[in-house]
């Protein structure tokens, strides 16, 4: 958040010409406003803009920090402020830029006269703004607040339409109370905390933690200062759903409406997750909301020379959507219009008139949750057209971007690929090469886990008895245990081969969870066996010498030893350490659980 104040900064000098130069910006309205994207960095689509304030630029008050320093320390931060929102938001409606507008407002100018707050809103009426795109972003200055006060202010706004957001969370003097205060919309933590992430365990775990509130508190969170594409993808992959910074775009007094190609190729890239942690699920069964690209929608009414202009200053765009409350009713691709439009007269014929003039009525329309191989039926089985033209994704039938007939055949591929070269064909878990990748990221990220080598006893003379197909089936409703309870946002699970699994834990209940395996392994033991062999707890099979044996049923043995990434060196080591925990789980009786309380190094 760049245009609020800088309390660090202390007092301004009371310069004259200083105070002279600002009472003369305030007077004759000598800033400009510039816009700063923020990304759904799960969609890569753009779900807001922040709306940024710049000084005349020959002027030592350009940058928001010095104006904002000399107007609080000349009394002067709330008409500074007051004159901030109105520019930034006339601007903003005259880009007609989509999505959401963040407003940068402080606590003490929220609590301000009535009558402010009606300049505010008469602005907004003037200009055609809703306040249900408004996002006020409150921005810390100074300690000591009336919670109660600040807590009736914003239900107010809220009850108009606005949402709130709480500014620099982790930075400052109370932002952590308003949060639990003022319950708000969205939480924007302080950049400090997204430069470096990628290196920093400590910054992870607080944006881990911060996360983890979100989510039970129903709050959107959203990282400030993403300045590099590790941070950008680490962001994402600890579940964090929306971003801002630098490496994404710049402010700009004109900003793009999608992103950069090298930004939506960073967001919609394959291959495995960046944080070590997140399991593997999504990318087994990748749904159409993978192919998202963050396409700009127009509505019925918008004229056809508005949407000329979009095609040539947009080179890449092919179609575009449109879209009447929420809901996709066409597309207008480039090459049909742009053809119809170059020739005489056409222009000035139908360029003033409604963009249905152009609309090509019932796109491919698929929700965001299809998976992709169904989505790839529905096109082959479609009009040729939609492969060319490509597909809406809604969610729940509201927009929310486009996917293209070639992304959607890369990704296919990709993912046949990836499923040969590195999934288990029997469970669809990841097999070796992604186990010892994921532990070499853990390693690298100097994270701490704790690695459960599970192996089920007995399994061969099953197999011998009941046949490989009933061996099978006892495989994979192992795996399915073992999915059902981990938690699928930190924990992965791999299929090493045969009857071996490998779960790398974080979750801080890892333990509980590996009894809860055990559990339900016991109890759906019960099916594996016929009648009379579960009754007697055995059953016989012919042992190597030929002779007929009693064999114990099939039992479940987990080896778990805890990693310190500062004394492993390589995925070997941890492998090492991991089949000698799993050895000793194996000298227990039944379904067993052994713990290595010596770290792997150690052990």
């Amino acid at each position: 958040m760049e245009s609020s104040p800088d309390p660090a900064s202390g007092p301004a000098n009371d310069d004259p010409l200083i105070l002279s130069r600002l009472h003369d910006i305030v007077e004759r309205r000598l800033l400009h406003a510039v816009f700063q994207p923020i990304v759904n960095i799960q969609t890569g689509e753009i779900f807001a803009y922040e709306g940024l304030i710049r000084g005349p630029s020959d002027s030592p008050l350009h940058l928001p920090s010095s104006l904002f320093k000399h107007a609080r320390a000349n009394n002067l931060t709330v008409e500074v402020e007051h004159l901030c929102r109105g520019i930034v938001l006339k601007q903003f409606a005259h880009l007609k830029l989509p999505g959401k507008l963040c407003l940068n407002v402080s606590p003490e100018c929220l609590l301000q006269s009535q009558t402010r707050h009606d300049d505010t809103l008469g602005q907004m009426r003037e200009i055609g703004t809703d306040p249900q795109r408004v996002i006020i972003e409150l921005t810390e200055q100074k300690s000591g607040h009336d919670y109660e006060l600040l807590r009736q202010a914003i239900m107010h706004y809220q009850e108009i339409g606005f949402e709130i957001a709480i500014d620099d969370l982790g930075e400052g003097f109370s932002s952590l109370r308003l949060w639990s205060e003022l319950r708000p919309e969205y939480v924007k933590i302080d950049k400090y905390f997204a430069e470096g992430i990628h290196l920093d365990p400590v910054k992870r775990q607080f944006a881990r933690s911060i996360q983890e509130i979100a989510e039970k508190s129903g709050t959107i969170v959203i990282a400030e200062g993403i300045e590099t594409r590790a941070d950008l993808l680490l962001i994402r992959e600890l579940g964090i759903t929306h971003g801002q910074g630098y490496h994404i775009a710049r402010p700009n007094d004109n900003p793009a409406v999608t992103l950069s190609a090298d930004i939506a190729t960073a967001l919609c890239g394959a291959g495995l997750s960046h944080v070590p942690g997140k399991n593997q699920a999504d990318q087994q069964a990748p749904t159409a909301l993978k192919l998202l690209r963050a396409v700009p929608a127009i509505s019925p009414s918008v004229q056809n020379d508005y949407v000329y202009e979009l095609f040539v200053n947009n080179p890449e765009l092919h179609v575009i959507p449109v879209v009447e409350n929420d809901a996709p009713i066409g597309l207008i691709n480039r090459f049909n219009m742009i053809d119809r439009l170059a020739r005489p007269y056409q222009r000035e014929l139908y360029g003033r008139k409604s963009c249905m003039e152009f609309i090509e009525l019932n796109p491919l329309v698929t929700d965001k949750d299809t998976s992709l191989q169904d989505l790839s039926h529905l096109i082959v089985e479609s009009d040729p057209h939609h492969l060319y033209n490509g597909f809406v994704i809604t969610d729940q039938g509201r927009y929310l971007g486009m996917g293209t007939g070639h992304d959607l055949i890369r990704e296919i591929t990709q993912m046949q690929i990836h499923a040969a070269r590195h999934a288990n064909p029997l469970t669809l878990l990841p097999g070796n090469a992604p186990i010892n990748e994921r532990i070499t990221g853990l390693l690298h990220n100097s994270e701490q886990f704790f690695v459960c080598y599970g192996d089920l006893d007995h399994f061969k003379p099953y197999n011998d008895a009941y046949g490989y197909l009933r061996g099978d089936d006892v495989i994979q409703l192992t795996g399915k245990i073992l999915a059902r309870h981990c938690n699928q946002n930190r924990d992965f699970i791999g299929h090493i081969g045969g009857d071996d699994f490998i779960v790398l834990f974080q979750s801080e209940d890892w333990e509980p969870r590996c009894r809860a395996i055990l559990d339900a392994f016991d109890e759906a033991s019960r099916g594996f066996y016929n009648p009379d062999d579960f009754e007697r707890r055995g059953y016989w099979a012919e042992n190597r010498q030929g002779e007929k044996e009693l064999h114990p049923l099939i039992s479940l043995s987990l080896g778990v030893v805890k990693i310190e990434s500062a004394q492993c060196q390589s995925h070997h080591q941890i492998a090492g350490a991991a089949a000698e925990a799993k050895k000793q789980a194996k000298k227990i009786h039944g379904n067993s659980l052994f713990i290595e309380r010596r770290s792997a190094a150690q052990s």
